[in-house]
């Protein structure tokens, strides 16, 4: 065979490759897409059946001619982007750039790095999948055609900068009913019971009221409504003569998890490890891309991260197998390979998300991974293991009690065998009405007998309210869009960024909640577009893109059918959507100043107060609302004063907090508009500039400190300077640093060494 061409996506697997291929091939990285719809136009020719009209993306031209040149000096090319519908994009506009070079061009797919894996699928090359990229296309299409022409909207009647997304906004609508939920629920009272008994042999148990007068309590229908009824009911318990009115022994199987898949994966790595679903797959990226193992090289360390299969292949299978026998012994081991059932609605082009080499423990790769990587990895090589071990086995034991016309009930479990649990447990929700983590309950009971009576020792009555239903924390809003068939695991990280970054959402105790933004545009776009953010109707479209991919459906008549009625619904929202930009509510309420009414008015950051009579008077003042939705004017705090004058009007400088930090102003607002970054009080120590050293905020919200005659001079720091000179080596200012043992100030010149222990400030 001469030398081939292989193109991959990035860099990091390019590199991986060439060490496995050798001299035999050239491996070059497009970077992700080379082709795209333009930015700033829709790109899509509705009138001629939805075509697209791609362009090469900004700075990408010299990638194409690199590989151009690249593949001109070759026998043949295979195409390896990522083998799912955004790699058969990539791979089918490379090929269109290089096909007019009349090269054999081959797709291949790496569903794992390793030299092993990578000769297999070089050996089963085939051609470019066209319905799988037509499913990208469409899906594709569908998203600009949404996008671009609700969008518009949104920037004429809230503000602009706004998006409407086909997926996104199915997310933050899914966000603001549950936030309506939350805020229409009632909590009502109830109480529990809890009682210590003491039976013929130790130890003493607790029991729990569960049936008053022979029905159940459920705390909601059937409840123990107060304080007055709960006292009764110890009352009656307390005379009451109480006897075992039964046991019940059952030997119970725990079975293991499925090996992840991309939404599981995301999920168990929220609530283990804190990491958000972005965090989550780039590093599960880094681990599929490669390693480098010192004198082994680069090794694929995970499967490919983006599948919704718990399908393992047999060698996989075998490996596991082998591991759990030599380490944990026959009892661990079944008596034949756990295979587990995807889901109908799965596409099962990829195995599960697993580790390549079950060999590589994280023990073994501890010290080769950072922090972070070596946790994922270590989550995807344990579940994975564990999902091939033996089921726990435990006793769980119930014991009813009876007293007079009621019943108490206890149970208990005991661990007879761990099996898999020794290696793994999936990570449970917390419980809504109490916080804590759902599970069994693990007292231990003492040996009973049906008849034997008992002896009370406490009674606990305890007051409880029923509580609405939880906010979405990342893992459950992945849990729910996967449930509800919206986006595809490759998109649940993106979606979740997404509605973050335009601000519909925010995250507060790792709960989303919607902002008033959120909740505004939400309340548009359920008004005239319900069917286009409705889920049922995006898992729909799902499912045809899944038929589009299996060649059942043409991509075009699924932009048709989609296309008519919305664009029915786009020409009703311009005419009829109302302007939130310009609406202003009264409220009744007197502006402190004029006495004006003062209006509920809509701004960048949401609703705030304002005065009628703008601009005469331009007052304004946040609210907030009460449990009753009533208007509550929230008081202005006295601004802090620097202590510095303005230079333009005399008054006091006071410090404000703006969008991108604290800043200076001046006190006299609106009268004088003076503002100015915040002085460190360190000259500018660039030669030749007579700047200063002031402090600013990056647009991620990173202070950092730079000289203020930027653009023209460019010098900046991260760390704070402190305008003390450096004993040593005279240096003009040092640099505040903090760490474990404290703030310390370091001589800036990194040859000097100098620090000292900061002053704490009063």
């Amino acid at each position: 065979m001469g030398k081939s061409l292989l193109i991959v996506e990035s860099p990091a697997k390019a590199r991986t490759l060439q060490k496995y291929l050798g001299r035999e091939f050239t491996v070059k990285a497009s970077v992700g897409h080379i082709r795209d719809l333009p930015v700033k136009t829709l790109g899509v020719d509705i009138d001629d059946d939805f075509a697209p009209q791609y362009v090469t993306i900004k700075g990408k031209a010299k990638v194409i001619s690199d590989l151009k040149a690249a593949a001109k000096g070759v026998d043949q090319i295979f195409l390896a982007p990522d083998p799912d519908r955004e790699g058969e994009a990539i791979a089918f506009h490379i090929a269109e750039s290089l096909k007019s070079l009349k090269k054999p061009i081959h797709r291949v797919l790496f569903h794992e790095l390793t030299k092993k894996a990578v000769l297999a699928a070089l050996e089963k090359a085939g051609e470019v999948d066209r319905h799988l990229f037509e499913a990208q296309q469409a899906r594709r299409v569908l998203d600009r055609l949404v996008g671009y022409q609700i969008s518009p909207l949104l920037w004429d009647k809230v503000r602009r900068g706004l998006s409407a997304g086909r997926v996104q906004s199915v997310a933050v609508r899914m966000i603001c009913e549950r936030e309506q939920e939350i805020e229409r629920f009632v909590s009502e009272e109830y109480w529990s019971i809890q009682t210590s008994l003491a039976g013929p042999t130790p130890p003493p148990f607790m029991a729990m009221l569960e049936k008053v007068a022979g029905k159940k309590l459920d705390n909601r229908k059937q409840k123990i409504a107060d304080q007055a009824a709960a006292d009764k009911l110890v009352a009656e318990l307390k005379g009451a003569r109480l006897t075992v009115a039964g046991v019940e022994k059952k030997q119970k199987k725990r079975q293991p998890s499925p090996p992840f898949i991309t939404s599981t994966m995301q999920m168990d790595a929220n609530r283990k490890l804190r990491f958000s679903a972005k965090k989550t797959m780039t590093l599960a990226q880094r681990l599929y891309e490669g390693i480098d193992l010192g004198q082994e090289g680069p090794v694929g360390l995970i499967t490919y991260m983006r599948t919704d299969s718990t399908r393992i292949n047999d060698e996989a299978l075998d490996q596991a197998r082998e591991y759990i026998e030599t380490t944990h012994g026959p009892d661990y081991l079944p008596a034949k390979p756990v295979r587990y059932k995807t889901g109908k609605a799965a596409q099962d082009a990829h195995e599960a998300v697993r580790p390549t080499d079950v060999k590589l423990t994280p023990e073994r790769l501890a010290k080769l991974l950072d922090k972070d990587m070596l946790a994922l990895y270590t989550l995807i090589w344990k579940r994975f293991v564990a999902c091939q071990m033996a089921p726990a086995l435990y006793d769980q034991t119930s014991i009813r009690v009876a007293a007079g016309p009621h019943e108490l009930k206890a149970t208990g479990s005991i661990m007879r065998f761990p099996g898999f649990m020794t290696l793994y447990v999936e990570a449970e929700e917390d419980n809504p009405e109490t916080g804590d983590k759902q599970g069994g309950d693990d007292a231990l009971l003492p040996d009973l007998q049906e008849g034997q009576s008992l002896t009370l020792k406490a009674i606990t009555p305890k007051q409880h309210f029923t509580q609405p239903p939880p906010r979405y924390t990342e893992a459950t809003l992945v849990k729910a869009l996967e449930e509800n068939g919206v986006g595809r695991p490759s998109t649940y990280a993106a979606i979740i960024s997404t509605i973050q970054e335009k601000e519909y959402v925010q995250l507060a105790q790792r709960k989303f909640a919607p902002t008033d933004l959120g909740k505004v545009v939400n309340e548009l776009l359920v008004a005239h577009f319900p069917k286009v953010i409705d889920a049922d109707f995006t898992a729909t479209l799902e499912k045809e893109l899944d038929e589009i991919e299996t060649g059942k459906i043409a991509w075009v008549k699924v932009l048709r059918d989609f296309y008519g009625p919305f664009k029915e619904n786009l020409e009703q929202a311009k005419e009829e959507m109302k302007s939130v930009k310009h609406s202003a509510v009264p409220t009744g309420l007197s502006c402190p100043l004029c006495q004006g009414e003062l209006l509920i008015k809509w701004g960048k950051n949401g609703e705030f107060l304002a005065c009628e009579k703008y601009p005469e008077c331009k007052h304004t003042q946040d609210f907030t609302r009460d449990e009753e939705g009533k208007i509550q004017p929230l008081e202005r705090e006295t601004p802090e004063e620097s202590g510095e004058t303005c230079e333009k009007c005399g008054k006091p400088m006071v410090y404000k907090q703006g969008r991108f930090g604290r800043f200076l102003a001046c006190s006299g607002y609106p009268a004088c508009k003076n503002v100015k970054a915040i002085s460190t009080g360190v000259p500018c120590p660039e030669p030749g500039c007579d700047g200063e050293i002031v402090q600013k905020v990056s647009k991620r919200g990173k202070v950092f400190y730079s000289c203020n005659r930027y653009p023209a001079c460019t010098f900046a720091l991260w760390d704070k300077p402190v305008a003390r000179p450096c004993p040593i080596c005279g240096s003009p200012y040092l640099l505040e640093k903090g760490g474990k043992k404290g703030t310390r100030l370091v001589c800036p010149d990194k040859t000097c060494r100098y620090a000292e222990k900061a002053e704490e400030e009063e």
